[in-house]
C-alpha cells in the first residue's frame, strides 16, 4: 500500500471484488483476491467516497488486518476462520476506508492483493 503514496489517482474501477487504480503517472495498481476451492474474499464495505481520492496526492496508504477482529457481524453461515482487512487512503479531500471480509474453511488464504498491473 505504501506504493501509493505520494501518486495522484485520476480513475478508479470498481467491482465486487476487485478494484483498480489508474494514477497520473501511468502507474495502475489493483486489489483482488484469487479465489479458490473453499474461500471467499470480497469487498464488504467502503465507508467514504472513492471519488475524494481522485486528482489530489495520497497522504495516507495503510492496511490493517485482524483474524480476531469481533464485531457483530452476521455470517450467512459461520466459517472457520474469517480475516478482516482495512484499506485506509486519505487525500486533502477526504478519507476511505475499504473493508474487505474472507472466509475460509481454515486451510485457504483469505488475504487481499495488492499489486501494481502495469
Amino acid at each position: 500500500m505504501e506504493r501509493l503514496l505520494g501518486k495522484t489517482i485520476v480513475k478508479i474501477n470498481k467491482d465486487d471484488d476487485r478494484i483498480e487504480f489508474i494514477c497520473s503517472d501511468g502507474s495502475e495498481f489493483a486489489m483482488f483476491h484469487s479465489q479458490n476451492c473453499c474461500e471467499h474474499v470480497r469487498i464488504e464495505d467502503i465507508d467514504g467516497d472513492l471519488d475524494d481520492l481522485l486528482y489530489s496526492p495520497i497522504l495516507q496508504s495503510e492496511s490493517v488486518s485482524d483474524d480476531d477482529f469481533e464485531s457483530n457481524f452476521k455470517f450467512e453461515y459461520q466459517p472457520e476462520s474469517h480475516t478482516w482487512t482495512f484499506y485506509k487512503l486519505a487525500t486533502i479531500n477526504g478519507y476511505v476506508t475499504i473493508r474487505w471480509l474472507g472466509t475460509s474453511n481454515g486451510y485457504y488464504s483469505e488475504s487481499v492483493n495488492f499489486e501494481q498491473t502495469n
